[in-house]
């Protein structure tokens, strides 16, 4: 099963704005991506209307972040993304006759739900501004660039 990416995704193309000295493109961000400039607009878009990011149009114009970096976390920007679902994996069936498989689901169900809070408190805790600051700590100096 393929996994949902796009909250890596955005937080790629987030970081890449907050180190940018520009705007960019949706082209360009979504060449960082390997992705469709519609997906990529599409998604910033509903960053758009949180004041995470902004865009202009016209020559020089593209995306940029207009948000506090300290004050924005990941589980901000997950929850601007529809909180997408956080496991591939589930039970087989939600509402099983089988008081095996009831079982079964009582057991993952806790498990999962309990991963779940604790991931998703774990996005409460780190913000943007960490993110870019770990990302300056571990590539201080280094050139970078996408192939």
């Amino acid at each position: 099963m393929r996994r949902d990416s796009k909250l890596s995704s955005i937080l790629h193309v987030l970081l890449h704005m907050a180190h940018g000295d520009r705007p960019f493109t949706s082209e360009e961000l979504a060449g960082f991506l390997g992705t469709n400039p519609v997906l990529v607009r599409r998604v910033l878009a509903g960053l758009r209307e949180r004041g995470y990011v902004g865009s202009d149009k016209g020559h020089g114009g593209g995306w940029s972040i207009t948000c506090d970096l300290h004050k924005v976390t990941l589980y901000d920007i997950y929850e601007a993304l529809g909180a997408p679902t956080v496991f591939a994996m589930g039970n087989r069936d939600e509402h099983p006759q089988c008081l095996v498989e009831r079982a079964v689901n009582e057991a993952l169900g806790s498990a999962f739900d309990e991963a779940e809070a604790l991931l998703i408190s774990r996005f409460r805790n780190v913000t943007l501004a960490q993110l870019s600051a770990s990302f300056n700590t571990h590539h201080k100096g280094v050139h970078h660039e996408h192939r």
